[in-house]
């Protein structure tokens, strides 16, 4: 069960908060067994290089008048809360005079199912270089908070495969440093804050420590930081008892959360989180294949979180075409592609509702008995109509109108035609085929749909009525197209003509089913398209190189103006207009913040239709 909640204090200035991150947690009472403890001490030599104010103060850790200002006193505990290394079995056969130094309680690394492993049953993976910190309640909310780059522990790959304890920051074995990139830490912060403004579930970086060597702890934080991952090895292994305790934590931790409904218990719990679960990464399946969000998604449930929230920045991406062949080479095995992630999501759907009969019966069905589930059934429903819900928003259609234009059989089956047009050039590849980058493998995407999207209501309103079809193709064509790809035969230039017959079909029914001039409907979708398709979107190319100049930059600036980057720069790329929050005034800013700031947008738009 979850523990009480621990009641925030309300302060004007203290950080009484922070202590409670002390390596205590509810899981280890409630799933003794799916951990493993460490000892930890202080790491010397960190500064903070980011802190997450807005975060801080939405878990209670400061208080809402907090300014946004890395206090020295603030700064001193942000590092004595994080700044931590583990003391692994290595340091205790080699160096034990280290655990003099251990804190008063330790720190869970938790059990978990990965494929990087050679057990495929969980036995010896999970946390590899990262801890749990702790959690907070505050404000109606519980958070999980844990820390990557803490040091390697047993669960590692490299442990799991050589059968020996490595030394934190031997880089002779893949997965054997235990240490975590600051770059890869900052990219993971901007990325995450981005997608998050966007509303899409994902953890959030709370804080980044910089010891001045590449290396950095990245401290992140969501209300529940359990995955897939953390029930399927219990599965696997045949342990209903633990699966259980995992279970109805998670359960009762979502119903504390108010992320669930009402408690309920035994077999009708049971049911909901197999029901529930196809029902997030339904939809979770569908916004990634919309958005161009390349997240590996595999049969282990362990790069995505049991909301379909998402974890571990380490190999996401978001694409700005659809480069639906790219993978990412980890090191003996390439990943999913983003095409590939729903089928891999609905077979953890489908685990899932073998999951929900093995706590009912007793018995551990076999997998292939839950092909035809209702959970499965409820998955491919909520992809579907999401779907189509997502391409409706993107052609500018507000969230408000979904239901009723959905709803009317002639303009359902017009935007389905519409869809398998659009699909066909969002998916058309370079003929330069498949080739080789710096981590996998890719082979271009070269149409920008969201040119058309964006460009195509604009030339209607301006009194344009079919755009010709080269034209059509200009607006669309990207930088990876060579001129073989965009050539015109008889059927491109047909599918381009239906596309325009049909929007302006979709457009005239849409403004008879919600009662509204023709004129003033586009008019909207003018504004809204020109918002959630902008030139400048980020990619995941884009924010690595951005958090690369940042870093680059760090010690030219004001300690604070690293947070009001980062911040400024996730309101820029919210392109929800639900969403869409004032971007800040960078005039006041310093100079070198701002110039720094300027480069990092013109980053976005140089990189736009990258991976």
């Amino acid at each position: 069960m979850v523990k009480p909640a621990r009641t925030s204090c309300h302060w004007a200035g203290g950080y009484g908060n922070f202590n409670k991150l002390d390596g205590d947690h509810p899981f280890k009472e409630a799933v003794p067994g799916a951990f493993v403890d460490y000892p930890v001490r202080f790491r010397e030599g960190g500064r903070v290089f980011y802190f997450n104010f807005s975060l801080a103060r939405e878990m209670g850790l400061i208080s809402r008048a907090h300014p946004d200002d890395l206090t020295p006193e603030l700064t001193r505990i942000v590092l004595n809360t994080f700044s931590l290394q583990i003391i692994n079995e290595y340091d205790s056969a080699h160096h034990p005079e280290l655990l003099a130094q251990a804190r008063p309680r330790s720190y869970m690394a938790t059990r978990y199912l990965q494929l990087q492993h050679p057990s495929r049953k969980g036995f010896t993976s999970g946390d590899g270089r990262s801890i749990w910190n702790g959690w907070m309640a505050a404000r109606g909310k519980t958070w999980d908070i844990s820390s990557c780059g803490t040091g390697v522990t047993r669960l590692s790959p490299a442990t799991g495969r050589e059968k020996k304890f490595f030394r934190t920051g031997d880089v002779g074995a893949s997965y054997g440093s235990g240490l975590a990139d600051l770059w890869d830490g900052v990219a993971a912060a901007m990325m995450s804050e981005v997608l998050h403004g966007n509303g899409v579930r994902t953890e959030r970086t709370l804080a980044i420590i910089d010891y001045g060597d590449g290396s950095a702890v990245n401290v992140r934080a969501y209300t529940n930081l359990l995955r897939p991952a953390h029930f399927l090895h219990h599965l696997k292994q045949g342990n209903l008892r633990l699966l259980r305790q995992v279970v109805d934590y998670y359960i009762a931790r979502q119903v504390a959360n108010g992320e669930w409904p009402a408690p309920v218990s035994g077999a009708r719990a049971y049911r909901y989180l197999a029901q529930r679960i196809a029902a997030d990464f339904g939809r979770m399946a569908a916004r990634f294949e919309s958005e161009y969000i390349f997240c590996w998604i595999d049969w282990d449930g362990d790069n995505i979180l049991m909301d379909g929230g998402i974890i571990d920045y380490g190999s996401l991406r978001q694409f700005g075409l659809f480069h639906h062949e790219y993978r990412y080479d980890d090191v003996e095995r390439m990943s999913t592609s983003i095409r590939e992630q729903r089928a891999k999501a609905r077979y953890v759907v489908q685990t899932f509702a073998q999951i929900a009969d093995y706590l009912i019966t007793g018995r551990k069905k076999n997998i292939k008995d839950f092909r035809a589930d209702t959970a499965v059934k409820s998955f491919d429903a909520a992809f579907a109509s999401h779907r189509e819900e997502l391409l409706l928003y993107k052609l500018g259609y507000a969230p408000e109108m979904h239901r009723r234009l959905l709803g009317d059989a002639v303009f359902h089956k017009d935007l389905h035609e519409f869809k398998r047009i659009f699909s066909h050039f969002e998916r058309a590849k370079s003929k330069r085929g498949p080739y080789d980058i710096a981590d996998g493998v890719t082979w271009d995407a070269v149409f920008c749909m969201r040119d058309v999207l964006r460009e195509l209501p604009t030339r209607y309103q301006a009194g344009e009525h079919l755009l010709d079809v080269h034209e059509f193709i200009r607006i669309m064509r990207s930088r990876y197209a060579s001129r073989e790809d965009v050539l015109v035969y008889p059927a491109r230039r047909r599918r381009i003509n239906r596309f325009q017959v049909l929007y302006r079909r979709l457009l005239e029914r849409a403004a008879m089913l919600t009662g509204r001039a023709t004129g003033r409907l586009l008019a909207e979708l003018v504004r809204r398209s020109a918002l959630i398709n902008r030139y400048e979107r980020i990619t995941g190319d884009a924010a690595l190189i951005a958090s690369k100049r940042l870093i680059k930059s760090r010690n030219t600036m004001n300690k604070n103006d690293i947070y009001k980057l980062v911040s400024g720069f996730a309101s820029d790329q919210i392109l929800s207009p639900e969403r869409r929050r004032e971007v800040p005034d960078t005039l006041a800013w310093d100079r070198c913040a701002r110039i720094l700031y300027q480069s990092m947008i013109r980053v976005v738009a140089e990189y736009r239709e990258g991976l």
